[in-house]
């Protein structure tokens, strides 16, 4: 009776072109995060959201009592009509008051010429002189008037524009299209200027993710993206394998020295909210592509005693153990840099009952996904 022949899984080694990857866990953190806080003092007459929405740019989230700033811009608004009619009223002043002063100076020309021709007195014309002087600086006052009158005009103009706008604050709209958080002061209190937070939103399309990679990668990753943006895979941790495709936005300027890190950001579109604020998540960030890589499924790789290894099945049916240098791990798959060539049958599943030698019972594996694209 001959030697038993052991069943066992086995899978072709293929030649792939296979994703170069960075893989990390990083954090999700909204592109935009707004306190949104009260401009002006007054009771909290209503809240337009519930917790939790959705809000766009311009939404109207709060409305704080309007009827004391309605009353300070009719205050404001009477005051400017006043001003209106005490600047017309002293530039009509100055206007007869320079009209005075024309008079005088022609009749002080008059009295001046008739002195010098002996026909009037020189008390006459030292009266008209007088009254030329009189009215000049009358009229120099006037102006003074009138300056003045613009001036404070122009003030209570200035007032109505800051009432209009304190009036404009009782409607406080959303600053950022995001989601709302918790509300914190209810409708019926009392707020402040520039107090507390009403609401907190955040801005989760776009969205970012935070991660570090070894600084040993800083060199090729701003190589590459000086050319192209390099795409990044955020997968959540709950195994369910949702997450989102995105690209490298930030490098930062600087190596963290403590960790030996570079600290990058990716930017994600997030249209289906899938990633969430503070979560942690796996990244892959694609750094280039290996052309006509070999490519075995990862569980054929095994761990031995000089290293890992390789059961790779002959054409006779009988096993050859390889040693194997691997390479990047890329959807259950392996890249093998040494070891197996493209074509070869490796085993998958069954290695423990496996030596050199021993004969064995192929089953095919079962078909695995390719082993570069996004999930």
């Amino acid at each position: 009776m001959g030697p038993p022949v052991m069943p066992v899984t086995v899978a072709k080694a293929t030649q792939e072109s296979v994703p170069t990857e960075l893989r990390v866990v990083g954090t999700v953190q909204a592109s935009a995060v707004v306190q949104v806080k009260s401009q002006i003092a007054g009771p909290l007459l209503k809240v337009s959201f519930t917790e939790g929405q959705n809000v766009q740019k311009g939404d109207l989230l709060f409305q704080i009592d309007p009827r004391p700033y309605e009353e300070t811009l009719r205050q404001a608004e009477a005051a400017v009509q006043r001003d209106a009619a005490q600047v017309t009223q002293a530039e009509a002043t100055l206007a007869r008051d320079q009209a005075q002063v024309k008079f005088a100076e022609t009749d002080a020309a008059r009295q001046a010429q008739l002195n010098q021709e002996g026909l009037a007195s020189k008390m006459t014309g030292d009266q008209a002189r007088t009254t030329l002087d009189m009215n000049r600086a009358a009229a120099r006052a006037d102006e003074a008037a009138v300056n003045t009158s613009r001036a404070t005009l122009r003030a209570d103009e200035a007032a109505v524009d800051k009432a209009k706008l304190d009036l404009s604050y009782c409607e406080i709209h959303a600053p950022i299209s995001g989601r709302t958080g918790n509300l914190l002061v209810q409708a019926g209190n009392l707020v402040k200027e520039n107090d507390v937070a009403l609401v907190v939103i955040h801005q989760v399309e776009p969205i970012f993710v935070n991660f570090g990679v070894p600084e040993d990668n800083l060199g090729a990753i701003r190589r590459l993206n000086a050319a192209h943006k390099l795409a990044v895979r955020a997968t959540l941790q709950d195994g369910s394998n949702r997450g989102g495709m995105g690209e490298l936005a930030v490098i930062d300027n600087t190596v963290d020295a403590t960790t030996g890190t570079i600290h990058l950001k990716a930017v994600f579109p997030n249209h289906d909210a899938v990633l969430w604020p503070g979560q942690f998540v796996d990244v892959a960030m694609t750094l280039d592509t290996l052309r006509d890589a070999t490519v075995v499924p990862s569980e054929a790789v095994q761990m031995g005693q000089r290293g890992q290894i390789v059961f790779v099945v002959k054409p006779d049916t009988s096993v050859d153990i390889r040693p194997v240098v691997t390479g990047t791990a890329v959807g259950g798959k392996m890249v093998i840099e040494k070891g197996v060539s493209a074509g070869e049958t490796v085993v998958t599943d069954g290695q423990m009952m496996l030596f050199p030698g021993v004969h064995v019972h192929a089953l095919e594996a079962p078909k695995a996904g390719g082993a570069g694209g996004p999930q």
